[in-house]
């Protein structure tokens, strides 16, 4: 696959897996030595604990439990078909503003090793920021 055909095809299916809680087709799109980072990550962990995943075995765990949980309200998963690579990185938005009213605001960042994810990390705006600091500890 070429590296042009490797951004499309995560852009394309980290979307799709997610939405449809497919651990086993996200987890395709991951290496093994693969980095996550998120706010997400860090409100689910114990005071002092860090919000970077290291290993795709960490990246499934977290996810996995994400998607056992029912809906949370954080999202509608609305996002255009725009996204912007070098290559070598990938990104979109997931915009405040949907068709259907406002969502958390999240811009992925994806660096693309030898056609899969090294490293993600996720950024939140406001919106997101203010509805991650209402939910329980």
């Amino acid at each position: 696959m070429s590296l042009d055909a490797a951004i499309r095809h995560i852009h394309a299916q980290w979307h799709d897996t997610v939405v449809r809680r497919d651990i086993e087709g996200l987890m395709t799109l991951y290496a093994d030595d693969a980095v996550f980072e998120s706010p997400l990550v860090w409100a689910a962990l114990p005071e002092g604990g860090t919000g970077v995943l290291m290993g795709k075995p960490a990246i499934r765990d977290f996810f996995e439990t994400g998607f056992r949980s029912p809906q949370n309200g954080l999202g509608r998963w609305y996002r255009t078909s725009v996204f912007f690579s070098n290559g070598q990185q990938l990104a979109w938005e997931y915009p405040r503003q949907t068709p259907e009213g406002d969502q958390i605001d999240l811009m992925e960042m994806i660096d693309v090793s030898d056609g899969l994810i090294a490293h993600h990390r996720v950024y939140w705006g406001w919106v997101g920021i203010r509805t991650l600091s209402r939910l329980p500890p």
